[in-house]
């Protein structure tokens, strides 16, 4: 007897730091809060192009990407399932944050860990991820994200 299928939504995050401030976005719904560049993951996207373009269109920013902070799954009311991963990134350039609005943010801006207190957050998670990543945490690498058939890297190391 076949399983039904999880409804499941993949959304990507983005911590995108310069020196010692991090990008912030303020969103045009959910009350105008400011958020870190997010959004879900949009049909035949990986979730790295969704981590780029949604830095982009909500903060006017190219990004390379570094590597991941975070991979979350969890189990929603009604049986549903989100997954975030939540990247971090460095600008490509100097491109100046985005500070007219439009239909993805009303503006974005880089803002140190305690400049956070100014602004009204969506969260307190937001709070407490950008002081990790401030205080040092571990950035896992791409590589553990991958596709299904990509072939395994060998390592250095022998079992």
């Amino acid at each position: 007897m076949a399983r039904e299928p999880i409804p499941t939504w993949y959304f990507a995050l983005v911590v995108v730091h310069l020196e010692s401030r991090f990008l912030m976005v303020q969103e045009c719904k959910h009350d105008q809060q400011w958020y870190v560049p997010a959004g879900r993951v949009e049909v035949g996207e990986s979730l790295i192009e969704a981590a780029q373009r949604n830095t982009l269109q909500e903060a006017g920013i190219p990004i390379v990407i570094e590597g991941i902070l975070r991979f979350e799954h969890t189990v929603m009311p009604k049986g549903r399932v989100r997954v975030r991963v939540i990247f971090v990134a460095r600008p490509e350039d100097h491109t100046p944050p985005k500070s007219k609005p439009d239909e993805y943010s009303l503006g974005a801006g880089w803002y140190s860990p305690k400049e956070l207190d100014q602004l009204s957050l969506r969260g307190e998670e937001i709070r407490e991820m950008i002081y990790y990543m401030a205080s040092g945490a571990p950035v896992y690498p791409l590589e553990l994200l991958s596709f299904e058939g990509a072939p395994f890297k060998r390592s250095r190391y022998r079992w």
